[in-house]
């Protein structure tokens, strides 16, 4: 059967268990996909292939203890292993994406990233033990409540902490999720949150949450956070892929994903 898909509501309790569920099928398809142009160890922060080398967004430095959100397999925080002497540790709600990060790190003979299994809104870590909180393309877009998310963010840095996330960028969603030129005819209103949902037999199975700039702002700002910077990466030259509505056409007129940088003030 196939799922049905609409913009309709979703709470917190169905989006949860939908996308547990949905990762924790598709990890190994996701991987095969995608794993290549992530990297096992690459730092990406979206599809244009933006790395956190050319970037430096997260601004750590040696001895810090990092947490990642919504980390997938792990392949960030397997980065910033490699490359800083930092304490890293990969969470994710979905115990299949945990298992390809444990395979990943079973054939690549460094010591292994640690890994924790944990809703991005009910982090079991206490307040102001790390440094640096971040997600590429997690936790944000696939929870009901965001602000929650920013929320135990915020809790768990340490004054003077950053919290960095990456995600698809809201003006997307008012255009069809097409790479070609189809996908460059606003179809939608900005402006409408309803959430995209999949269903099967009127049970959800997957669900992605809308929000605009403004909205995240508001929200970085509501959890005592100081917003340092919003990036729009522009699409590089050295680009030529696809991936899903991302795309060098699309690449080159609007924006594809949205980053923001906040800081814990103190």
């Amino acid at each position: 059967m196939s799922p049905e898909a609409a913009r309709r509501p979703a709470g917190d309790t169905e989006t949860r268990a939908a996308n547990r569920s949905w990762w924790d099928t598709e990890a190994d398809e996701y991987y095969t996909e995608h794993g290549a142009f992530l990297g096992d160890a690459g730092f990406v922060w979206g599809p244009e292939g933006h790395t956190e080398d050319e970037l430096g967004l997260l601004a750590v430095e040696d001895g810090m203890r990092v947490l990642e959100i919504g980390a997938g397999a792990a392949q960030c925080s397997r980065w910033l292993t490699r490359h800083h002497d930092v304490a890293v540790v990969a969470s994710d709600l979905s115990r299949g994406m945990l298992r390809t990060a444990q395979r990943i790190d079973a054939g690549s003979g460094p010591a292994a990233v640690p890994l924790l299994q944990c809703d991005g809104g009910r982090l079991p870590l206490a307040d102001a033990s790390v440094d640096r909180v971040f997600t590429s393309y997690g936790v944000v877009p696939f929870v009901a409540d965001s602000q929650a998310v920013l929320d135990e963010a915020a809790r768990v840095l340490r004054p003077g902490g950053r919290v960095v996330f990456s995600t698809s960028h809201p003006l997307r969603w008012a255009f069809p999720d097409v790479p070609g030129e189809a996908g460059l005819t606003v179809t939608s209103s900005y402006f409408d949150r309803t959430p995209y949902v999949e269903s099967e037999a009127g049970v959800v199975t997957y669900a992605e949450h809308h929000r605009t700039v403004g909205d995240l702002v508001r929200q970085v700002v509501a959890a005592g956070l100081h917003v340092l910077d919003l990036v729009e990466p522009e699409w590089p030259e050295r680009n030529t892929a696809e991936w899903g509505g991302w795309s060098p056409l699309r690449g080159r007129l609007v924006p594809g994903t949205l980053v923001v940088v906040a800081v814990r003030p103190g």
